[in-house]
């Protein structure tokens, strides 16, 4: 590697770390709650550094591969869950109350899904029989294995995986799709949740 190689490789690994960096950061920070606009720079880092990686550019110094692609994997575990809050937000225009463990509830309405003439404990369920009650608990955690398992099946060459996640998850949450707000929540949720791990993971692989 002659010189101008050398300096053309530490300029496009420099590049390629600090975008990769500041999309984590971003995602880091974006994990406190209703930090959209952040989660959004982040999705856009994201964006950029697969395009950087795309680019037949002068190849990265070594070491910086197996960084970018520890990287990658983190920022697809870390930044999918705001992710996700994001796009239900963006979905639901916050129809649908968030519960106390992580879930969302089911017969209550937030804010102008209640009549006129109803009083503020009937518009939330609370004044009829069937009290609101909160479904699809966990779902942080879930999004955390779950985009854990996509990154290591597509690292792995095995992207039949991502068919046994959501078969998984599917299965897991049948009995509580009935409703239509957690169907939609569900789906949306699932998916945001996929692209974002597959696009962590795309870093990973073009890196490595």
């Amino acid at each position: 590697m002659n010189q101008n190689e050398l300096y053309g490789a530490i300029t496009v690994s420099s590049v390629a770390l600090l975008i990769a960096v500041a999309a984590l950061v971003c995602a880091i920070i974006a994990s406190r709650p209703r930090r959209h606009l952040v989660i959004i720079a982040s999705a856009v880092l994201v964006v950029a550094e697969i395009i950087l990686l795309l680019v037949p550019l002068p190849p990265l110094l070594d070491g910086v591969g197996f960084a970018l692609a520890l990287l990658g994997v983190a920022i697809a575990v870390v930044g999918g869950g705001p992710a996700v809050v994001a796009v239900l937000d963006l979905a639901t225009r916050g129809s649908v109350p968030d519960g106390d463990h992580g879930g969302i509830m089911v017969g209550a309405k937030a804010g102008a899904g209640a009549g006129a003439n109803e009083s503020p404990a009937e518009a939330t369920g609370t004044g009829r029989d069937e009290k609101p009650l909160e479904v699809l608990r966990g779902g942080a955690t879930i999004g955390y294995l779950e985009r854990v398992a996509v990154a290591a099946s597509l690292l792995a060459g095995y992207p039949e995986g991502l068919a046994v996640v959501v078969a998984i998850k599917g299965v897991g949450r049948f009995t509580e799709l009935s409703e239509p707000e957690t169907r939609e929540r569900f789906i949306i949720g699932t998916f945001a949740s996929l692209v974002w791990a597959s696009a962590g993971a795309a870093i990973a692989l073009l890196a490595r």
